[in-house]
């Protein structure tokens, strides 16, 4: 187990705005180079979260750009050294854009997800090792904690994100669709992509026939000995699914305009100070959450209470920033309907969005976009130039768009 990497601030603030986001990113950036790459597979515990950045809920909702992730991985260290770091920002970027390029894999996952559920109502034996599990009563020591763990903060270290999925998949013998699900509704970080596709790929269906396999061994070495798990598969057997579809062309954001606009914000980018587009004025600002849609039972109160939270702060920004109000938008009411009417009353004829990848806040996006249209109104997806260099790249495995990452790098401004 690696010493204490920045003993002043083991335990992690996660309150949901931006400025508690840069703190965070500012005490994590002496551990960006060759510490991260020595310890960030090392989980050693909910109260010593030295060896990760923990950045993940704030970068998921965009509070906290990837863009200045590696800005400040750089300003430090060369890139050879913070590669790591700057690759596990990039995994991300990497997941979403593959989704981009394959949004019937996110389709196929929800209708699964949904049969699962319903044979949880007919299967008792099913029934009864699910509960366990998400319990935390398997009596599998590691897997137990975690359990509890993901519950009650709404986070987990990566690397027990690994353990964890394979546990469930090959020892418990459970769909991996509902352990997905389990996932998204109480990660704070909880995103479409990041995390079905990392199912998958434990499951052996990303990169079919590659599995990750739970070993007791390595769960007592980077847990610094926490957990000695017993009864754990000793094979991982890839397995069955939905396979990869072809390979898709992108969508792409609307052209930007000038002149006055509506703002838009939702879970899927809420930098709210970097939305407005150049030569534009924001004559009114509204957001809204659709945490509550990211599974058939909602979200946990940690993971809405993050989002929600980073709602509110981005609003609050964007009032201090533009001049005008804001309005928070109900998720749970008509929301199409209620932007058409904020629009309208607003006097604007173009809205601005982040852009919306797949996932479950799209199609509200869709919906909004043809609701507004049918009185004139544009709605338009702001695609970041992050998002636009990386994503062509995520066309099959991570391999290929890690060796372009100091090509793209460059291309975006960084110095590398």
């Amino acid at each position: 187990m690696p010493d204490t990497l920045f003993p002043e601030d083991l335990t992690v603030d996660f309150t949901p705005t931006r400025a508690a986001g840069m703190r965070r990113l500012k005490a994590f950036m002496p551990v960006m180079g060759g510490k991260y790459a020595s310890g960030r597979n090392h989980d050693l515990g909910p109260d010593d979260r030295s060896s990760v950045s923990c950045l993940s809920p704030w970068v998921r909702t965009r509070t906290v750009l990837e863009s200045e992730l590696v800005e400040a991985a750089l300003s430090r260290f060369a890139l050879s050294t913070a590669e790591k770091f700057v690759q596990e920002v990039c995994w991300r970027t990497y997941f979403k854009g593959w989704l981009e390029h394959r949004p019937a894999v996110w389709r196929e996952y929800e209708a699964e997800r949904d049969r699962q559920f319903e044979l949880l109502g007919r299967n008792a034996g099913l029934r009864k090792t699910y509960d366990e599990a998400v319990e935390g009563r398997t009596g599998i020591d590691a897997f137990d904690f975690w359990a509890e763990e993901l519950v009650e903060t709404g986070y987990l270290h990566n690397h027990a994100r690994m353990w964890f999925a394979s546990i469930w998949m090959f020892t418990l013998n459970l769909p991996w669709e509902l352990g997905a699900d389990f996932f998204l509704r109480h990660l704070m970080d909880g995103d479409a992509a990041s995390n079905t596709l990392s199912w998958r790929w434990v499951g052996g269906l990303h990169t079919p026939g590659k599995t990750y396999l739970a070993r007791r061994s390595n769960i007592r070495k980077y847990t610094g000995e926490r957990f000695d798990p017993t009864g754990l598969a000793s094979e991982a057997p890839a397995l069955e699914g939905f396979e990869n579809p072809g390979i898709g062309e992108l969508r792409l954001g609307g052209a930007l305009p000038e002149g006055e606009i509506g703002l838009l914000l939702t879970e899927e980018d809420m930098n709210v100070e970097t939305l407005r587009p150049v030569g534009s004025t924001v004559k009114a600002l509204a957001g809204v959450s659709f945490a509550d849609h990211r599974s058939p039972h909602g979200a946990s109160a940690a993971a809405k209470a993050f989002v929600n939270g980073a709602l509110a702060d981005a609003l609050a920004r964007g009032e201090a920033a533009y001049g005008v109000g804001a309005t928070a938008f109900d998720a749970m009411m008509d929301v199409t309907g209620h932007v058409h009417d904020w629009a309208k009353a607003a006097g604007v004829d173009t809205v601005v969005t982040g852009f919306a990848p797949v996932g479950w806040v799209r199609p509200h996006i869709m919906a909004a976009t043809r609701a507004l249209a049918e009185d004139g109104i544009r709605l338009i997806e702001f695609r970041r130039d992050w998002d636009a260099a990386f994503w062509p790249h995520a066309r099959k495995g991570f391999f290929g768009l890690k060796k372009k990452i100091p090509d793209v790098l460059s291309e975006l401004g960084f110095a590398v």
